[in-house]
């Protein structure tokens, strides 16, 4: 096993993206499980003590996952993102942001 797992998160501000590699001890099989299983996602997925909490997930090029994070108080602050392309066990990617309960993104302020 590797000493030190890679976790690269780059900014672009320019393009308006974030592109993250991150390293895992476990086998890839089981790490795109947690990618890619609603249930498994909502497990880990945001900072303690909010909660992830999937209303819809369609894993597929053309596809998006619709969620909640759910604050400590039972407050939601919903997201949306549409996947643009997969290539399975490998990499995918997608575009996201802020949205209402039905996936209608919100219009970006600036």
């Amino acid at each position: 096993m590797k000493p030190t797992l890679l976790f690269d998160f780059i900014i672009d501000k320019e393009n308006k993206t974030i592109h993250i590699v991150r390293e895992f001890a476990s086998n890839i099989q089981l790490v795109w499980k947690a990618w890619t299983t609603p249930e498994l996602l909502d497990q880990w997925w945001g900072p303690q003590p909010w909660r992830a909490e999937t209303k819809s997930m369609d894993f597929r090029e053309g596809g998006h996952w619709l969620y909640a994070m759910v604050g400590p108080d039972g407050e939601k602050h919903w997201s949306k993102s549409d996947f643009i392309s997969i290539s399975k066990e490998k990499s995918f990617s997608s575009r996201g942001g802020f949205s209402d309960e039905n996936g209608a993104v919100n219009k970006p302020i600036c």
